[in-house]
């Protein structure tokens, strides 16, 4: 049985709420609450599994209140349940701690999937903000440098072997950072020369400081 809260300031959207969750077999609705300060206040041990929770409400508003219930409550999962389409609003929600944010439009059935998905662990957003946000994150993201010729032969772990041979490490230094023995990370450089056709552990340095294989990033 998943027990959830729900914190929203209108009376009968929380009425109507808890009537269709309650007639979902695993699910039960143990609270409701008014405003963020009323949540805070009254749950306590043992605390609902997952709070449904408003973004704009009178006083305390949803993020703040995810933020406090997340420190209180760690194991305790938010999902954010709003007509706010905000960017602002849907970044501040998670940087707080929710696990998921599904706008009121949301079917019956998709917001009880979605409270199932936190509930295990997962999240949840709305596709389109979804979107927004993937854009967001690809702006702040440094891009990664283009695969140069034959780069994409290598595997990953090759590719992180010849990174840190770029940076000057020892067969012993590079399998004691990976979890590798010395020989296994002599092979996988002897196949690395083979893929690039060099001939040479400098060889095989030069080629990914050209290719831009010495930082953090491939």
């Amino acid at each position: 049985m998943i027990r959830i809260a729900v914190v929203d300031d209108h009376h009968l959207f929380r009425e109507g709420l808890t009537r269709l969750l309650n007639e979902t077999p695993d699910l039960r609705v143990v609270a409701g609450y008014s405003s963020g300060e009323e949540a805070l206040a009254s749950i306590g041990e043992p605390a609902p599994d997952v709070v449904l929770m408003d973004v704009h409400m009178p006083g305390m508003g949803g993020v703040e209140a995810t933020r406090r219930l997340r420190l209180t409550h760690p194991r305790l999962q938010v999902l954010m349940l709003t007509v706010s389409e905000q960017e602002e609003d849907l970044f501040a929600a998670i940087r707080a701690g929710a696990r998921g944010y599904l706008l009121k439009n949301a079917t019956g059935a998709e917001l009880v999937e979605a409270i199932r998905q936190v509930h295990a662990g997962g999240a949840v957003i709305t596709p389109r903000l979804a979107v927004r946000l993937l854009d967001e994150w690809a702006a702040i993201r440094p891009p990664a440098p283009q695969m140069g010729p034959g780069q994409e032969a290598l595997s990953e772990r090759e590719r992180e072997i010849l990174q840190w041979v770029a940076k000057g490490f020892s067969n012993k230094e590079i399998g004691a950072a990976l979890g590798l023995s010395p020989h296994t990370v002599k092979a996988h450089l002897r196949t690395i020369l083979d893929k690039l056709h060099l001939r040479s552990r400098a060889e095989a340095a030069a080629w990914a400081a050209e290719h831009g294989l010495t930082g953090t990033e491939w």
